[in-house]
């Protein structure tokens, strides 16, 4: 499989996990699992952020070889002041992925040497812009999920010993 074929398979699969733990209870996806973690609605909110404003823009900005800007969640980003829940933003989510696979069904093999300057990071290609955006999927996923599992393992009794390495510390809270 190439490149292209691996970040679309990626990017096609995100929406359908983020509407299916959007289904969870709220308390559950709305708690942090450990002051300065996110919670599964706060990475939800995070990636949607992205879709919005990053990861499109910057296949453009690329394709053009144009330098684009940083992209800092934490001034940039839009939660917590997002209005509606979790199962609106994962809605929202799959509207502008949708979008956003569109633009990546018209990547040819040979985009991917694209080059621009990123204002931090320097001279990026678009190939290596494409690993970071699959990678950048499955890592907040993995961040959702790992918030999403503390309150049980919290709750486990003897069996917390088979979670020590997906534990949060600080994450007693049930």
């Amino acid at each position: 499989m190439d490149l292209l074929q691996a970040v679309q398979a990626i990017l096609e699969t995100t929406p359908g996990r983020w509407s299916a733990l959007a289904t969870l209870p709220e308390d559950i996806v709305g708690r942090s699992p450990s002051a300065g973690e996110w919670s599964a609605g706060e990475c939800l909110l995070h990636v949607l952020d992205t879709e919005r404003q990053v990861f499109p823009a910057r296949v453009r900005w690329l394709l053009a070889g144009q330098d684009f800007p940083a992209f800092d969640p934490d001034r940039e980003g839009s939660h917590p002041k997002v209005s509606g829940g979790v199962g609106d933003w994962a809605q929202e989510f799959a509207r502008l992925r949708a979008e956003s696979l569109a633009l990546v069904k018209t990547l040819r093999s040979s985009d991917m040497q694209c080059k621009a300057r990123h204002q931090e990071l320097g001279v990026v290609t678009l190939g290596e812009l494409l690993h970071e955006w699959g990678g950048h999927d499955l890592m907040h996923l993995m961040q959702a999920e790992r918030a999403l599992l503390q309150p049980f393992i919290a709750g486990c009794g003897p069996w917390l010993s088979y979670f020590a390495e997906h534990r949060i510390e600080d994450s007693g809270r049930s």
